[in-house]
């Protein structure tokens, strides 16, 4: 069973952007940007029944559409840095978001997420990094800041158990409220 978690897509726009940061930096490898995303719930490794119960729970919930903006960068793992990320301006719709999902997770029977949610697109993982070289990158690149995105659905995705860092499928959607309507050729507009 692949891994499964639920998240934002990030526009092909904000990864070339994010991409173009990237730098040789001792220790990193940077995650590919069609692999950028902004995890909402990490379910890991469930069976069919569960994944079906959590499925129809992202199912039903009902979370109006919303913009989110990219801004700054930084780094997990304090002196002993183990990824890069760029953050996510404080947002309403998104907590509420991330919250409706670990609920979906927990009626579904998963247990509780142990970690704060902590919006974030990881650029790297690190290994065996000097800090001082990720000091730089992050001052050198601390002002960056996305043009806001509208949020129009949440996805479910699946890794394969590896390292991290994809590659990832999408294999569920679920619209936001207000996030989509049909156009006059009746197909669904993004």
């Amino acid at each position: 069973m692949p891994r499964l978690f639920t998240a934002i897509e990030v526009p092909d726009e904000i990864r070339e952007e994010l991409y173009s940061l990237h730098q040789p930096l001792p220790g990193a490898r940077w995650i590919q940007r069609e692999n950028y995303h902004l995890t909402l719930r990490f379910a890991g490794d469930i069976d069919n029944v569960l994944a079906r119960e959590f499925i129809a729970n992202l199912a039903s919930i009902e979370v109006d559409a919303f913009e989110v903006t990219v801004s700054g960068l930084g780094a997990f793992g304090g002196n002993d840095p183990r990824a890069i990320w760029a953050g996510v301006e404080p947002c309403a719709g998104l907590d509420h978001l991330a919250r409706a999902h670990e609920k979906a997770a927990r009626n579904a029977g998963l247990p509780p997420d142990k970690r704060e949610f902590k919006p974030h697109i990881t650029l790297a993982r690190l290994s065996g990094s000097n800090p001082e070289a990720v000091a730089r990158f992050l001052t050198r690149y601390s002002g960056y800041r996305s043009e806001p995105f509208f949020v129009a659905q949440a996805v479910l995705m699946s890794s394969k158990p590896s390292v991290g860092g994809g590659p990832y499928a999408i294999e569920d959607r679920f619209p936001l409220r207000g996030g989509v309507y049909i156009g006059d050729d009746s197909e669904a507009i993004w």
